[in-house]
């Protein structure tokens, strides 16, 4: 995991929601950083977004939060990430069973 990411989500372990405009105030991550970590988590299925609608013109705000436990969040990377290399590991067996 990237420090940006990790930042993020150290900050937003300890709120119940954050736009990305509190995420580059309070972490001191640029925009496209914060956007960037934002899409990982979203790969990583740890973050809800939703949008609100802003009181004037132009994009409605995204406001973000973790969809489980900040506690569980450890145990969820790890198991995805042993899928990622299971599924590797098979590719790899069966790309020797070719050469037999």
């Amino acid at each position: 995991m990237s420090r940006p990411v990790a930042v993020a989500l150290s900050y937003l372990q300890g709120v119940n929601e954050a736009t990305s405009a509190d995420l580059v105030r309070e972490t001191r991550l640029s925009q496209p950083v914060v956007s960037y970590a934002m899409k990982e988590l979203r790969k990583l299925d740890l973050l809800d977004e939703r949008e609100e609608k802003n009181s004037g013109k132009g994009r409605p705000t995204k406001v973000y939060s973790l969809k489980i436990d900040f506690d569980k969040v450890i145990a969820h990377i790890e198991r995805q990430r042993k899928e990622a290399v299971d599924d590797m590991q098979a590719k790899i067996d069966r790309l020797k069973e070719l050469n037999v």
